[in-house]
């Protein structure tokens, strides 16, 4: 191997954060220099331990115990000079540094043990989560999607909150739910509602007979998974929202199940859909597709929804004021959708002080220009 090849080598080897081992190097170096200086009543050499010590913060058990020797051996030097290198107090100087360098190295290897381990549980539940909440393409149909989730579980990447949008024959579905509670049991229950959407999505041609279908299907799972609380038990339900967007027609279907009603984005202004007749959440009882509407509402090229959970709506700074969304989203609805996202999950956190009590997920869908066949870009003619 040549040269040029080694010093490759090396530098691929060498990450910025061993910059940092310059920190303990120098230690090592000025309090053996201070040590040498100072009268020889004055023992400076214990003090050595925090080079290991310093060097374990930010690298791994090898070059923490390359360290821990050059501290040994710093304070064998200190003591050579001085000439009480066989001296008792000098022996045991130098074997109490030598066993606390080793202890500093035998905790790093626990701990970067217990990192690998973490970063493979962190690993495989991240692709559950993400097999479980597929992210939404960036296009369906005359359509462009961009979504937000924010758990608020710690290390969660999901919860209760859900959303999927399907093509079907001319159009898109798009769901949007929030299962009451947190944790696994709500992440279980939000699991079998998307894979009932997306199978019953395809089988029923409008959304009072899809929320039926969801409905039993919620029901039925509650009936066959026991709530971990006994008093729940009658408090189990699913809100969700259910809209069908025409590829061709400029209107949008909505059936609500006790959800909150979208927001329509167009040019600075930010209204909420009016929905004229909301069912009562999934689960909690089979009511049948008589029992849920469909309202209907101009959805035109250009504009936007902003589909949410209550987890945004009803999430509270310190005063106790309820998030704004309405308010806050109105100012960016010129921006594209991916950035008017960003700025509404940094205006949410900082609303609520960087931690949510609850989760929160909005999806926002912007309705593209249609071009019909053999009509020029620049022929407006109706």
């Amino acid at each position: 191997m040549g040269l040029t090849e080694r010093v490759a080598g090396l530098r691929e080897s060498w990450r910025p954060g061993h910059a940092l081992l310059v920190i303990p190097v120098v230690l090592i170096a000025a309090i053996t220099a201070v040590d040498i200086l100072l009268p020889q009543d004055i023992y400076l050499g214990p003090l050595l331990v925090i080079a290991p010590a310093i060097t374990a913060s930010f690298e791994g058990p090898a070059l923490t115990g390359v360290i821990g020797l050059l501290a040994v051996a710093a304070q064998a030097y200190i003591s050579l000079h001085s000439g009480v290198l066989t001296s008792r107090n000098a022996l045991v100087q130098i074997g109490a540094l030598t066993m606390l360098s080793a202890l500093i190295v035998f905790f790093c290897l626990i701990r970067e043990r217990h990192s690998r381990q973490l970063a493979r549980v962190r690993s495989v539940a991240e692709t559950a989560q993400n097999v479980l909440l597929r992210p939404l393409p960036a296009r369906i149909g005359p359509l462009r999607i961009a979504s937000l989730y924010l758990a608020a579980e710690d290390e969660a990447l999901i919860g209760g909150d859900l959303y999927a949008a399907t093509r079907i024959e001319g159009g898109t579905r798009v769901m949007i739910g929030d299962v009451r509670g947190q944790g696994l049991a709500a992440i279980g229950e939000a699991a079998l509602l998307l894979g009932a959407f997306r199978e019953a999505s395809y089988q029923y041609n409008d959304l009072p007979t899809l929320a039926a279908a969801l409905d039993q299907s919620v029901a039925r799972y509650h009936a066959d998974v026991e709530p971990e609380d006994e008093d729940q038990a009658g408090e189990r339900f699913v809100t969700a929202l259910l809209l069908e967007i025409p590829d061709e027609r400029r209107i949008s279907r909505m059936t609500s199940c006790g959800h909150p009603a979208p927001l329509l984005l167009s040019q600075g202004h930010a209204v909420t859909v009016p929905s004229l007749h909301p069912a009562p959440p999934l689960g909690i009882g089979e009511m049948g597709p008589a029992g849920y509407t469909t309202d209907v509402f101009a959805f035109e090229a250009g504009d936007a929804l902003l589909l949410f959970t209550d987890g945004v709506i009803e999430a509270r700074d310190r005063g106790g004021d309820f998030y704004p969304l309405a308010e806050r989203a109105a100012q960016w609805t010129e921006s594209p959708l991916e950035t008017l996202l960003h700025h509404l999950r940094c205006d949410l956190l900082a609303h609520v002080g960087g931690r949510l009590g609850d989760d929160a997920a909005v999806i926002a869908i912007h309705r593209n220009p249609i071009l019909h066949p053999g009509r020029c870009h620049g022929d407006h003619r109706p």
